[in-house]
């Protein structure tokens, strides 16, 4: 498909649409930035480390679930960078984190075929899986980084 009709194609899109794509390009940028500087650095912006959100579904953010899955499915074909996994991942919890939905960001290591340490990253919302699932089966999770609610945290720390 051309450049051509591929933007067409873009700007025959809803408002909201256009808007969760750009912001989808915007954030996997971000997140190849903090990919390029030393995890050490990047762990504590994730959220809680070697904790796990709810696996409870909230039926009412399915959807944006949905449209943020695709959002950055879709965008990652079309930058300039890599936007692989971990990307993809932080990407998609910094949209989260925007909406205030909680996530897990996992990350897990393999063996390859020809015996190669292999690493992924993945996320989830509830119960369902934003990024990554496509494999995950295949990794042990070797780290796990949980951002809540902050509204719920709220309540949480009012509460005790």
């Amino acid at each position: 498909m051309s450049i051509l009709k591929k933007a067409r194609n873009f700007f025959r899109l809803n408002w909201k649409t256009k808007l969760l794509l750009i912001e989808a390009f915007i954030n996997l940028g971000w997140a190849r930035y903090l990919k390029s500087i030393p995890f050490s650095k990047v762990a504590p912006s994730l959220g809680e480390q070697m904790k796990e959100t709810s696996h409870t579904p909230n039926t009412l953010n399915k959807e944006e679930l949905v449209s943020i899955s695709q959002a950055i499915h879709i965008m990652s074909r079309y930058t300039f960078w890599e936007s692989q996994c971990l990307v993809k991942a932080i990407a998609g919890m910094k949209m989260l984190e925007k909406r205030n939905i909680e996530s897990t960001l996992y990350m897990g290591t393999a063996k390859d075929e020809n015996g190669e340490f292999i690493a992924h990253a993945w996320l989830r919302s509830g119960p369902f899986y934003i990024t990554g699932a496509e494999v995950m089966d295949r990794f042990t999770v070797v780290s796990k980084f949980a951002k809540e609610n902050s509204v719920e945290k709220l309540e949480e720390q009012e509460s005790s």
